[in-house]
Parts: structure tokens; C-alpha cells; sequence
């Protein structure tokens, strides 16, 4: 029977699997030395065994490393095969290089988790240069996307949602959504008459007063586009808004600077653990892990 290993930041989700899965879930700790060497002990015999580590990606440099000596220890210990489930996927950022002398990190990454891990699950990876992941992973991979129940979330909570995209670049997904979902959607457009001078509208903005404005984003990272966008529609005297992000990464203080602009609530999806998570993936995670 498969084994659940939960990251210590990763157990609500790993949890939910659990549950939704019939998996149980084991143990293990790191037992660190002086010198800074680090020793994982599987508490849970798994010697012929499929074992899921679920751990989101977030903050990678304090994991990756205790991700490969417990994806290798398990080997050691008779795993047959070691799947990881990581709802937010680290190091897709530098997926090319920028400038001379940099190394292009999603790579790198990359070969090294194929190395540790028979398969890979992520959700809503940020796939800019690189479109699919098999260009940089050579283990099977699943991409599971949360647009279904985001949209699943605002049609059952909120009335008369308006989609708003904060530019044109973002229309094409804001356009998902909303076809998916049934529902309006509008894009700023913006002006620009100087240095400092932007003149910021949406079209057919007379048409939505009575309309909650619903910000829908894969990321929030620094929320500085949120914000931005927030105190434009304030301006155009809508209804206070709704953002919505995918990937609670909120750096630094940009959670509360974000609640600080009086949006009516920040609702995030669970694949980095916050206190703003109210749409739950694991229904969708669960049954692409059932495939494996």
C-alpha cells in the first residue's frame, strides 16, 4: 500500500490526501549533527512500498537538499517507487539566462529532483520560456490546474462577479476563466501621458456598479500588481474587491499591504499553507495522484 510523507509545512494538504486517497501516513525525522550534516530516519517500514512526499516548493533552498536524503533513504529502505507532490513548484523563475555568467537554475533543479523522485505532481507551475515540464524534467510530470475551482469558489460566493484583468497581458487567462465560469469580464486599459501621469480605465465600466470586482492571479508574490490594480478601480467608484491568487507566496509584509488597500477579502488556493486558504485542491491533486 502507498505511504504519505508530509513536509512539516505541507501536512494540511498531505492529510487531505490521505483521507481522500485511503493512504495512510508515516514518519520520519532529521537528526541534525554538529558539523551541519543532516541523518533522516524512516520511522514507517516501507520496503516494498510506494511512497508520496507532499511538499510545496516554497522557500526551496531549505528543502531541496532533505528532499534528495529522504527521497535516496527511502530507495535505500526498499521504496519501490518515491512520487513527490508539490503544489507550489520552486525554481521555475530562472528558466533561461539573463545575463553572462548566470546559470539557469529551473534546469538544474530539475535534473536533480528526476534523479530523486519517480514522478512529479504540481499545480499551475509559472511556465514562461519553458511551456510543458518534460523540456526540463525527465520524469513523468502532472500539472494540475486550479482554474476549475476557482471558478467553483467565486460562483458560489460571490453574486454578480465581475473578472478584472489588471493589463492585456493578463486577458488571455482572465478569458479562461471566465469562459469556463460563465461570467463577465473586463481588462484595464491604461493610458499613459507622461513619467507619472496614467490614465487608468475599463471599458463599459457604467455597465458593472452593481458588480463585485473578482482579481484573479496564478501568483501573489510581492501583491504590488494587486495593489496597483486595486486603487484603480477604487478610483472608478466599484464595489470593494475580491482578490484571489493561486500561490499565496506573499513576501515579506505583502499580505497586509494588500488587506490594507480595503478589499472586501484576499482568498487564496492550499498549495502553500496561509491563513487566507479557503479553496481546497486536494479533490483535484488526489485524483491525478489515483492515475499514477
Amino acid at each position: 500500500m502507498p505511504i504519505i510523507l508530509a513536509w512539516p509545512d505541507s501536512k494540511g494538504m498531505a492529510q487531505s490526501l490521505s483521507l481522500q486517497l485511503g493512504i495512510p501516513c508515516g514518519d520520519y525525522a532529521f537528526h541534525h549533527f554538529p558539523d551541519g550534516e543532516s541523518l533522516p530516519t524512516i520511522q514507517t517500514p516501507v520496503k516494498g512500498d510506494e511512497v508520496i512526499v507532499v511538499a510545496n516548493l516554497y522557500q526551496p533552498d531549505s528543502k531541496l537538499w532533505y528532499l534528495i536524503l529522504l527521497a535516496e533513504t527511502l530507495r535505500q529502505l526498499g521504496a519501490t517507487r518515491v512520487g513527490l507532490v508539490a503544489p507550489y513548484l520552486g525554481y521555475m523563475r530562472q528558466d533561461t539566462q539573463f545575463h553572462p555568467g548566470e546559470g539557469v537554475t529551473s534546469r538544474i533543479a530539475a535534473t536533480y529532483l528526476s534523479k530523486a523522485f519517480d514522478w512529479l505532481v504540481t499545480v499551475d507551475p509559472h511556465l514562461h520560456r519553458i511551456h510543458d515540464l518534460s523540456e526540463i524534467y525527465t520524469i513523468p510530470t502532472h500539472n494540475v490546474h486550479a482554474a476549475s475551482a476557482i471558478v467553483t469558489w467565486i460562483q458560489s460566493n460571490v453574486s454578480h462577479a465581475l473578472l478584472i484583468g489588471p493589463d492585456e497581458e493578463s486577458r488571455q487567462w482572465v478569458a479562461e476563466l471566465a469562459q469556463l465560469g460563465q461570467l463577465p469580464f473586463q481588462v484595464l486599459t491604461k493610458e499613459r501621458f507622461g513619467d507619472h501621469e496614467v490614465n487608468v480605465s475599463l471599458p463599459r465600466v457604467s455597465e458593472y456598479k452593481n458588480h463585485t470586482p473578482v482579481l484573479v492571479d496564478d501568483i501573489i508574490s510581492t501583491a504590488h500588481t494587486m495593489i496597483e490594480t486595486v486603487k484603480h478601480l477604487q478610483l472608478l467608484e466599484l464595489k470593494p474587491a475580491i482578490c484571489i491568487g493561486t500561490h499565496p507566496v506573499f513576501a515579506e509584509d505583502a499580505y497586509q499591504r494588500l488587506l490594507a488597500t480595503g478589499v472586501k477579502s484576499i482568498i487564496t488556493c492550499n498549495t502553500i499553507e496561509h491563513s487566507s486558504n479557503q479553496i481546497d485542491l486536494s479533490p483535484l491533486i488526489a485524483r491525478v495522484i489515483g492515475k499514477q
